[in-house]
């Protein structure tokens, strides 16, 4: 029965949808490096008005034993997991990166659902790690 059960929760899970790296870059540009920079390491030109530095975005799989940390990540950008450095939740254009959900792979292996333009950002800075 256990077997069955699996075999029809793998049968009908959302598949994964496709990560577009480049999409990412140009949405990370705009949205993201205000704070982060433009190479990602926290040092973008709004940086010094915070209360909280931005992380350096380069280095997540590094802090994490070598994991990109996807739902950390994904909860942060989505509100989920907010961080309140400068007087409102991460990220202040929240209402971009809301829409119709889709589901990503966790450092898990388990589905997490967001949206389209966060699994091209997170394509984007799993590319950026050192």
């Amino acid at each position: 029965m256990r077997w069955l059960s699996l075999t029809l929760m793998m049968t009908f899970a959302a598949p994964a949808v496709a990560q577009d790296a480049q999409e990412g870059e140009a949405l990370y540009q705009f949205y993201c490096a205000t704070c982060h920079g433009t190479a990602a390491v926290g040092n973008g030109p709004m940086s010094p008005s915070l209360v909280v530095r931005p992380a350096d975005l380069t280095t997540l799989s590094t802090r994490n034993d070598g994991v990109f940390p996807v739902i950390r990540v994904v909860m942060r950008i989505d509100g989920r997991d907010p961080l309140v450095s400068h007087g409102s939740a991460m990220p202040v254009y929240g209402d971009f990166f809301e829409g119709n959900d889709v589901a990503t792979k966790a450092e898990t292996g388990q589905p997490i659902m967001t949206s389209q333009p966060i699994v091209d950002l997170l394509a984007y800075l799993q590319g950026l790690q050192q």
